[in-house]
């Protein structure tokens, strides 16, 4: 899922922080300081880890992904089968409600399906055409019947955004209202909403898990600059805090009231390019700035050594990962002879970064200098926080480092996403290649597993010598949280299970 940047008011940091102390002090009430707040709550129109980060502890899917992030397991569906064919699903859905103590039913399931596959604002359309029919001939029976068999559908179902919604309170509400005061079905519910500063979840008494639920209350607070946040969390004015800066690790590890957790995940960041823009729709050019960059640099540098080295998009670790695919060696000269070669010797390049992110920021000055070298010029823009995402969406970038996790298990989900189709403008680079684009699409049905990998393993060397983005390092999740708070982590896949947290 993508990173995602968004706006926040001076006023309503100082409202923010000024209540975060008491909050923190509460019983049963755990308090999250985080770099970005949420956008939507309508789970369709989202592909943020600000927004499905949250979402997973508001609503269920059919179907989860385990906490070790290497397994599925039930969730709204307690059991399920398939059919000789491979193409009909039949999903038991598990007695239980709603936030609003609606039952959940299996027309619900079909109806939020549905509504994913077919919505005009769901940003996940194309993975989801797949399904034919989704039927429910009773309240606790859903039936998925899909065009084709599908090796990744049981995987796609743990998506966060395919969750079941309350067909009843979405319509009732309207679409708008529902996103800032959704219904679901999971370990809480949301309370208030306030834009920029902070979002408050309660226990929601309705879930099926509720007996094992601690906590409260979950009080997800914005604080978009790192060196506060961290601060905030030593004076114990927050119980935890997100994206802890590669460069305070050490410093954190050292305090006896923290405890610093560096959960193996599914993330892997890139640097953007925009493909639309000039001599950067050539893939000679592409290649150049690839060699330009010395990503062994950035790792030591930024990472503090806690990175990896990137080589795919696919991460090291996840299904289909190809070890050994092409990694560029930094040479600085033959990548300015490319330029040459390619009638771009003067190349400058806008370069959009994320003011007040330190990693960011840290990341920028050393490409400019590298890229200096290979003969180019890279403007540096810092923008708020609130613009960066818009300005990429609206092409008003060169190139603009950003990270992704996994949401699911199958590979298919992120190569839809940045590969294989135009929801979003192949996440932001306007990357186009018609045979990647029926590759990603062949792979997704084939069912011979070995057949499968090598079509993976193809489209990460097809990725690579397009250079669709350039592969930068893979990292842990960095979060800490106060001596207290147990059971406070994320599995690969990014997802927080707070139904697990204790505040002692």
């Amino acid at each position: 899922m993508k990173h995602r940047h968004v706006k926040l008011l001076a006023a309503s940091v100082f409202l923010a922080l000024s209540v975060v102390s008491e909050m923190a002090q509460a019983a049963g009430v755990l308090t999250i300081g985080r770099r970005e707040d949420s956008t939507t709550f309508d789970p369709i129109k989202s592909a943020q880890n600000a927004d499905n980060w949250v979402f997973s502890n508001v609503f269920d899917p059919l179907v989860r992904v385990d906490k070790t992030g290497t397994k599925l397991e039930p969730g709204v569906a307690e059991s399920w089968s398939i059919s000789p064919d491979g193409k009909v699903y039949t999903f038991k859905i598990r007695d239980t409600k709603f936030s609003d103590g609606t039952p959940v039913s299996a027309s619900d399931a079909a109806f939020s399906l549905l509504r994913i596959r077919d919505d005009a604002g769901s940003l996940w359309r194309d993975s989801y055409r797949i399904i034919d029919k989704a039927e429910a001939p009773d309240a606790r029976t859903l039936v998925v019947t899909l065009k084709s068999p599908s090796a990744p559908f049981l995987s796609q179902l743990a998506l966060p955004n395919a969750s079941v919604i309350s067909q009843k309170a979405l319509e009732a509400e309207g679409a708008e209202t529902f996103a800032e005061k959704p219904v679901g079905s999971g370990a809480f519910s949301v309370k208030e909403w306030v834009r920029g500063e902070k979002i408050v979840l309660v226990k929601n008494p309705n879930f099926w898990q509720a007996k094992n639920v601690s906590l409260d209350e979950v009080d997800w607070l914005t604080i978009p600059d790192d060196n506060t946040r961290m601060l905030k969390v030593q004076a114990g004015e927050l119980d935890a805090a997100l994206t802890v800066p590669f460069s305070r690790i050490a410093s954190l590890q050292k305090d006896n009231n923290l405890k610093v957790e560096l959960d193996p995940s599914t993330r892997e960041d890139h640097l953007l390019i925009n493909h639309s823009h000039g001599a950067l729709g050539k893939v000679e050019v592409r290649q150049a700035l690839d060699f330009a960059i010395d990503k062994d640099a950035i790792v030591k540098t930024v990472t503090f050594g806690y990175g990896q080295v990137a080589n795919s998009y696919i991460p090291a670790g996840a299904l289909y990962h190809y070890s050994d695919n092409l990694r560029r060696a930094y040479d600085p000269e033959k990548a300015k002879q490319m330029l040459k070669d390619a009638g771009a010797s003067d190349l400058t390049l806008n370069y959009v970064v994320n003011a007040g992110d330190e990693v960011d920021e840290q990341i920028a000055i050393l490409l400019q200098q590298q890229l200096a070298k290979a003969g180019v010029k890279v403007n540096l823009q810092k923008v708020d926080p609130s613009q960066s995402w818009d300005m990429l969406v609206a092409g008003e970038y060169d190139i603009s480092v950003m990270y992704w996790t996994n949401d699911i298990l199958d590979p298919d989900q992120k190569t839809t996403f940045v590969l294989g189709h135009d929801t979003n403008m192949n996440y932001m680079t306007r990357y186009k290649n018609d045979k990647v684009k029926a590759l990603v699409a062949a792979a997704r049905v084939e069912m011979d597993a070995k057949k499968r990998e090598q079509m993976y393993i193809d489209l990460q060397k097809m990725a690579k010598a397009d250079v669709n983005w350039i592969d930068l390092y893979y990292s842990p999740y960095r979060n800490v949280s106060r001596k207290n708070i147990e059971g406070f982590y994320q599995n690969p896949l990014g997802r927080f299970f707070l139904e697990d947290t204790v505040k002692k």
